[in-house]
């Protein structure tokens, strides 16, 4: 359940309610007792988070941890070999053109 602000147009006096979403606004002052009481619109609470466990990352299972060490793991050397034979293989075909278009 909510807190509420509230303020008296009659007399400003300013005060919180503890009531249910669906409970009506009080429209009596409790200061100075005249139907004069408004609800007020207030800024909300703000949120501290602490400690772990705040991220998707901290609530995943032990399953899905293993899955994706071993998939990034799968993933290492097939990048780290693929990238390194595509350099081998550009420089070849260049000095091989270098030396016969040399020739021609």
């Amino acid at each position: 359940m909510p807190t509420y602000d509230y303020q008296c147009k009659s007399c400003d006096h300013r005060w919180e309610l503890f009531q249910s979403i669906t409970a009506k606004a009080v429209r009596k002052c409790p200061e100075c007792g005249k139907l004069k009481a408004q609800r007020i619109i207030g800024p909300g609470a703000g949120i501290i988070f602490k400690g772990s466990g705040f991220y998707q990352t901290d609530y995943r299972s032990d399953s899905y941890k293993k899955a994706a060490e071993a998939d990034r793991k799968a993933q290492e050397p097939a990048k780290s070999d693929s990238s390194g034979s595509s350099d081998k293989a550009d420089s070849k075909p260049a000095k091989a053109a270098a030396k016969s278009g040399g020739e021609d």
